[in-house]
């Protein structure tokens, strides 16, 4: 999870108090997977050694079978590991999936939870952050911090969250603690003006079509073969 950055800049104003505010109402959260986007980045470069050392010293037919394989590979890995990615704003929350993008309104928003993975609800379908993925790990090392400081805390001051000593320091895994700020702005947001509508999905072509088209050329090189 990535800690909010700013979308865009909203106009200059009198006074330092207005200018952060502005700044905080313009701005979009971005929630993002550092360790599915490490793992892309290895695996692209994985990718390109193997297929480019193929295409540059193979013969007969490993160059072509070299490239398809590229074609299909090099999509698919940035669509399931760069490509996802949560953007909370104002108005709307918009989740981009491998091969999907949803934009939902707060409005339409139903509710958010974490379970085995994190999810939306809305307009009566469930759609999955995979920008967000829950580890279980995580979770239980939260659980065992939280139960540790509260039994060291003998005035009862520290909840499941926070602790009194420390209120910047969330105890929450990070997926629960993204779910829990994304709840709280589908809560305080929903009865704008602007967050009205229906959910919007939008199938993102831009990687459908050259993993397709991979596939369509790898399966005939394996065919002639």
């Amino acid at each position: 999870m990535t800690s909010p950055d700013d979308d865009s800049a909203p106009a200059a104003s009198s006074s330092a108090s207005s200018a952060s505010s502005d700044a905080e109402t313009f701005s979009d959260r971005i929630y993002r997977s550092p360790s599915g986007i490490a793992g892309g980045v290895l695996l692209l470069g994985l990718c390109g050694w193997l297929g480019i050392d193929a295409m540059v010293r193979g013969e007969g037919r490993t160059p072509w079978l070299a490239l398809a394989g590229l074609l299909f590979a090099v999509p698919v890995v940035i669509a399931f590991t760069v490509r996802p990615a949560v953007y909370a704003g104002p108005d709307r929350l918009l989740v981009r999936n491998p091969f999907r993008t949803i934009t939902l309104p707060w409005a339409s928003v139903e509710g958010l939870r974490a379970g085995y993975t994190s999810e939306v609800l809305a307009g009566g379908a469930t759609y999955q952050l995979w920008a967000i993925p829950v580890s279980l790990r995580q979770r239980k090392r939260a659980a065992r911090q939280q139960a540790r400081a509260a039994s060291e805390d003998p005035f009862g001051t520290t909840s499941a969250h926070v602790a009194a000593n420390k209120p910047d320091e969330d105890r929450r895994a990070p997926s629960d603690a993204a779910i829990g700020d994304l709840r709280e702005m589908a809560e305080r947001n929903a009865q704008r003006e602007g967050a009205q509508g229906a959910p919007e999905v939008r199938w993102a072509f831009e990687v459908i079509a050259p993993t397709l088209a991979g596939a369509v050329l790898l399966g005939v090189m394996l065919a002639i073969g």
